[in-house]
């Protein structure tokens, strides 16, 4: 049998970005949750997967309409990583955000943003693995740290990571 807090551990030790996957409920109405099981599936045709908890508000809202939003959230959006990352509807209160053209929930100050319709989704334990194909992205400034997650910190790209102003 494996301890579940030393499997946590053990995954921590990986480090990871971060992002906030959204959708909008059929009255408008957001919800979400912070994700480091994101992933690039496919480039042709362009897919990503996410792993939303099966006890999730977000996860019968993003079967039900088909469509969903991941952020890659910027370094200093710690904050909003914390909020998504408890249950209840109250952690989106005073998020900033807007709704899309094509009718998603963007989070405002995010790196970049990938919105999604549902391509697919598979069992996995206690998760869900749902297979997004990405319909519009966004990439903000480079200049713009993406949030990192490792050993159960949050923090920005270390300096050997940055682009150089020869680069840039």
């Amino acid at each position: 049998m494996i301890d579940t807090q030393h499997y946590k551990q053990v995954l921590g030790a990986f480090p990871t970005g971060v992002t906030v996957v959204t959708a909008l409920n059929e009255d408008g109405s957001l919800v979400g949750f912070t994700a480091s099981a994101f992933s690039a599936v496919s480039m042709a045709p362009p897919l990503i997967l996410i792993c939303p908890s099966l006890g999730s508000d977000s996860y019968p809202v993003i079967k039900r309409t088909g469509r969903f939003a991941v952020h890659i959230l910027g370094h200093d959006q710690q904050a909003v990583a914390y909020r998504f990352a408890v249950k209840g509807r109250d952690k989106v209160e005073g998020v900033a955000w807007h709704r899309s053209e094509h009718g998603n929930a963007i989070l405002d100050g995010a790196t970049a943003y990938l919105e999604c319709r549902l391509w697919e989704d598979y069992p996995g334990g206690d998760h869900a693995i749902v297979v997004g194909e990405v319909q519009t992205l966004w990439l903000g400034d480079d200049r713009l740290d993406p949030l990192l997650y490792c050993r159960g910190k949050m923090d920005k790209l270390p300096d050997t990571f940055r682009l150089s102003p020869a680069t840039a």
